[in-house]
């Protein structure tokens, strides 16, 4: 499945087989989850206020959590194998039936995932596929949105297509998970150990060639440690490795489409129009094919360029840097997106004060990877609503029913 996934996504090998486990890691946290109270069947018993004439309690008061009902999900290409499990495991723990359309850019990994679930004995019509071009998504999208068999619609992709759907779904008030566009902020104090803060800047911005929703995108560097800093990032990302997926020494893969390509190259000139320097890249690699770009760093990138106000979804860092605290979280927060941030600190009174302050659903400490099936996964602003993951995520797929019994 590995194979198949770097053949369609394009991502280094490595990658597609540590989404393997972290896609597996969600089926087996959710087969857990399943029989504890939190799950249907279960719920919460609470005193009755009600009582008889002789002043002795009276009824009994129960919530009961019962399954949502038909979903239905969308996912995504970066992603093909993750944010199947990450969704079709909580709906089948809650007892929801599921029926799912892949992205069209992958959908041969989605079916190689549906087979396994046969083999492992999943219902007849429990969990089904329904697989569509570009052409035919939209409609699709609307019968998801407007059916009233379906009780919820859970979508991962860009923003203007989770607004979209939000409001097809409007006419039968469907419950809606959404975990849309991002445009992460990545702060790097004066007190960060710079080898710590480099290693989870590459992570972040350069783990599938720049195509995550949590992806670093606008870098923000203390004056005091700017030439540190860029020092070792030029150092590093100079030795990412480009180049196909399923060559074992190549440790960054093509963008998913060729037009993406073009994207990215107008906004990097944009930006150096708009007065950034491009340090280390900024070019396609045509000799690789038309999907390759370089990793690249801009520096002094102006805040008001459409590189820093817009998610690249590709390997470009964009760097500005700061003098104050308050100045850096005021350039953070300045997005209509929430989904990640990073921050690298070692003042443990500002690591609580900043993330209490960031305006983001995840915050990454010190690190630049942090997903896992044990923690809710989502965003805040115009990067989505509900969660992914964690105890939080079964509730998704989950109504609570009062049920009061006098007795």
């Amino acid at each position: 499945i590995a194979k198949i996934m770097t053949l369609e996504s394009g991502k280094p090998l490595i990658e597609s087989l540590g989404e393997i486990a972290y896609g597996a890691s969600f089926l087996d946290y959710y087969a857990a989850e399943a029989v504890r109270p939190t799950s249907a069947g279960g719920g919460n018993m609470c005193p009755s206020p009600f009582s008889h004439v002789d002043g002795s309690p009276r009824g009994k008061i129960m919530a009961v959590n019962e399954p949502v009902g038909v979903t239905a999900m969308v996912t995504p290409w970066n992603f093909p194998i993750a944010m199947i499990t990450r969704k079709v495991g909580p709906a089948i723990a809650a007892g929801c039936t599921v029926v799912l359309k892949p992205s069209e850019l992958t959908p041969l990994t989605a079916l190689a995932v549906k087979q396994l679930a046969d083999r492992a004995g999943i219902p007849e019509d429990v969990f089904q596929l329904l697989i569509a071009d570009r052409e035919t998504t939209p409609s699709i999208g609307e019968e998801f949105c407007t059916n009233p068999i379906v009780k919820k619609v859970s979508f991962t992709g860009s923003t203007s297509v989770g607004k979209l759907l939000m409001k097809m779904s409007s006419d039968t008030v469907k419950r809606l998970s959404l975990e849309l566009g991002g445009n992460a902020p990545f702060i790097v104090f004066e007190d960060a150990d710079i080898e710590q803060a480099v290693h989870a800047a590459v992570a972040s911005k350069f783990r599938n060639a720049g195509q995550t929703c949590v992806c670093a995108d606008r870098f923000i560097v203390h004056e005091s440690i700017e030439e540190e800093f860029f020092k070792a990032f030029f150092q590093k990302v100079s030795k990412i490795k480009v180049g196909p997926g399923l060559h074992e020494e190549n440790s960054m893969g093509p963008l998913i489409v060729a037009s993406a390509t073009t994207g990215i190259q107008e906004k990097v000139d944009e930006a150096i129009v708009d007065g950034a320097e491009c340090i280390i890249g900024g070019c396609p690699m045509p000799e690789l094919g038309p999907n390759f770009f370089e990793p690249t760093i801009l520096r002094n990138v102006s805040p008001s360029s459409r590189i820093w106000n817009t998610e690249t979804f590709g390997p470009v860092a964009a760097i500005t840097t700061f003098l104050r605290e308050e100045d850096a979280l005021k350039l953070a927060n300045d997005s209509r997106s929430g989904l990640a941030s990073y921050f690298c600190s070692n003042d443990m009174a500002r690591v609580f004060r900043v993330a209490d302050r960031l305006e983001n659903g995840l915050i990454g400490i010190n690190d630049g990877i942090m997903s896992t099936a044990v923690a809710p996964f989502g965003g805040v602003k115009e990067s989505g609503l509900g969660r992914e993951g964690g105890a939080q995520g079964i509730g998704e797929y989950l109504e609570t029913k009062y049920i009061f019994l006098n007795a």
